[in-house]
């Protein structure tokens, strides 16, 4: 259930109540006439459904009320009732709510923020990376995708794309265009002065490296692992379902690439570093093109279903 705070100006508020009021799923609705101040105007609260949210974000669009910061929305996490949960069937389409496309939408934008904090991260997490490489420790690997914000800009390249909607597009890319080679550019650093210092692993220096070559040898099966993560992730955000996001950082191979490649430079093994050129490249290429569709296709899949349950309001539809 979402709780919804709006501001309206004194001489629209009756036609908001009236188009609240032709919406399902709007209940404890609230108006305090002339309550609001900064901006002035009358102070309307109501909880709303997750499954009959879009809708409603969609009338206050139309009213033109989503300006000047004037809706905010929270989530309520619980709510005490008496109405008994009728959940549908387990492994049923009914059981499934339809995304409320304003939340995810704000999920993505606030994660595109590309502050300083996002590019040290991504620094660190190719450091954490590229100490993985040269002691072959798988754990610190995953460590490094876990660190990296790289998912952010690209889920937020995606929607860009999606919406048709340059700045995210431009802004994401110009993020990971800078944000990679930085990454690049300080394991580089790092590798050289751990060679400079004598002390790199002598398992890496006899070509005993495991790790290295799982990242810098893209595949068939690298292109359907980055397939399967951009679905994943893209449903993850829809349905709200943070595990399962989790899972896309520790799958995909961006950040453990960049690292190789500052590694693998430093040390002179320039196929594996072309390797890893591709492996970086494919991985985020793949994670935007199938997040992009993943957005759009379900947009069209809730919207074919929303007109259908709206023809056919008693689930008579086959």
């Amino acid at each position: 259930m979402l709780h919804i705070r709006i501001v309206s100006p004194a001489s629209e508020t009756a036609l908001l109540l009236d188009r609240l009021a032709g919406l399902a799923g709007v209940q404890n609705l609230i108006v305090l006439d002339g309550a609001a101040r900064r901006p002035d105007g009358d102070a309307v609260l109501f909880d709303v459904q997750d499954n009959a949210a879009n809708p409603v974000f969609r009338a206050l669009r139309e009213l033109r009320l989503d300006r000047d910061d004037a809706v905010v929305v929270e989530r309520v996490d619980a709510s005490l009732t008496r109405a008994a949960h009728r959940p549908g069937r387990v492994g049923s389409p009914a059981s499934e709510i339809a995304p409320v496309w304003e939340m995810v939408e704000a999920a993505i934008r606030a994660g595109a923020v590309y502050s300083p904090s996002f590019f040290i991260l991504l620094v660190i997490a190719g450091m954490i990376g590229a100490v993985g490489i040269l002691t072959n420790s798988q754990i610190l690997i995953v460590g490094a995708m876990v660190v990296g914000p790289e998912y952010s800009a690209i889920i937020a390249v995606a929607l860009g794309i999606s919406q048709r909607h340059r700045p995210p597009v431009r802004d994401g890319l110009l993020a990971l265009g800078a944000g990679f080679p930085a990454a690049i550019v300080v394991t580089f650093a790092f590798a050289v002065a751990v060679r400079a210092a004598g002390q790199a692993p002598p398992a890496y220096l006899h070509g005993i490296r495991p790790v290295s070559d799982l990242i810098n040898s893209p595949n068939w099966f690298s292109l359907v692992v980055a397939i399967l993560a951009g679905i994943v992730g893209v449903v993850s955000l829809t349905q709200a379902r943070a595990s399962a996001l989790i899972g896309v950082f520790i799958s995909v191979t961006t950040i453990p690439a960049a690292a190789d490649i500052g590694v693998s430079v430093a040390f002179g093994h320039w196929s594996e570093a072309g390797g890893s050129v591709v492996q970086l490249l494919l991985n985020v290429v793949v994670l935007i093109v199938v997040g992009a569709a993943g957005l759009s296709t379900q947009r069209a899949i809730w919207r074919g279903r929303g007109a259908r349950q709206r023809r056919h309001p008693d689930g008579s539809a086959r």
